[in-house]
């Protein structure tokens, strides 16, 4: 990759119309552009064989032969791009396996496209330069918080489910947001996936009540704590976000002492 030049992009996802809305965000972004499209895994490994590229965004779930092989297939090459794996199911399973192929990061289906376009940049030394382990502590920080999140059996494809993954994790990084939800963090998770503040709160709303309404009562407390009374209901938004933004930051406090 030249250093100047636009980042080449491979997308592999069998989901075309996925793949469309893709290609139409990098080309209109000037640092960026998609230099070729597989959708199923043989088209992807003879991508990342044929196309110079820098990143690779690779969906696990492939036709004929999956991500995973793709990974495998593609460890012993000479030349390789950084890769981006994504999936709309996360486990730490899945997660470590993709790491120890190659995978350079490891992003859960739904995300905000610029939140991609940041690792991307990242991954690929164009973004501001991180402290080294940077990438994989923010993979296992977005998998710690997609599993408090789907322990609290909140379906994945439900847009809330996004959202609230988004504003825990800005309210981790940036705590001062969660006193400033209605004016900063509701604009900030609205302008992330193209949305507006108030789908965003009803969204995220629905979100809660699902969990309320599936979750196993234990895990609720376990994971919400005070914010668990029946006599005051279901908790607010904020309170829900900022439960969870704590209790992360709590437990990687902890393991940082030990």
């Amino acid at each position: 990759m030249s250093g100047g030049g636009r980042i080449r992009i491979g997308l592999a996802d069998d989901n075309v119309g996925f793949c469309r809305v893709l290609q139409e965000f990098f080309e209109s972004m000037s640092e960026m552009k998609v230099a070729a499209v597989a959708h199923d895994g043989p088209a992807a490994l003879e991508m990342v064989r044929n196309v110079d590229l820098d990143a690779l965004l690779l969906d696990i779930i492939l036709p004929k032969l999956d991500g995973f092989a793709v990974l495998e297939k593609t460890r012993e090459l000479p030349k390789k791009p950084r890769i981006i794996v994504f999936s709309a199911f996360c486990n730490e399973e899945m997660t470590k396996r993709a790491i120890a192929l190659g995978a350079d990061y490891f992003i859960v289906k739904p995300f905000a496209l610029e939140i991609l376009a940041q690792r991307i940049k990242e991954i690929c030394g164009r973004g501001e330069e991180q402290p080294p382990g940077y990438i994989r502590d923010e993979v296992e920080l977005e998998k710690q918080v997609s599993g408090i999140l789907q322990r609290l059996q909140i379906p994945p494809h439900y847009k809330g489910y996004a959202y609230l993954r988004a504003a825990i994790l800005l309210c981790i990084k940036n705590p001062a947001l969660i006193n400033e939800a209605t004016r900063k963090l509701y604009p900030k998770i609205a302008k992330q996936f193209n949305s507006t503040r108030q789908r965003v709160e009803r969204a995220m709303r629905f979100a809660i009540e699902t969990a309320w309404n599936r979750a196993k009562v234990e895990d609720l407390h376990e994971l919400m704590g005070y914010a668990v009374d029946e006599k005051k209901g279901k908790p607010t938004n904020i309170c829900f976000i900022a439960q969870i933004a704590d209790r992360i930051q709590l437990e990687r406090k902890m393991n940082f002492k030990h």
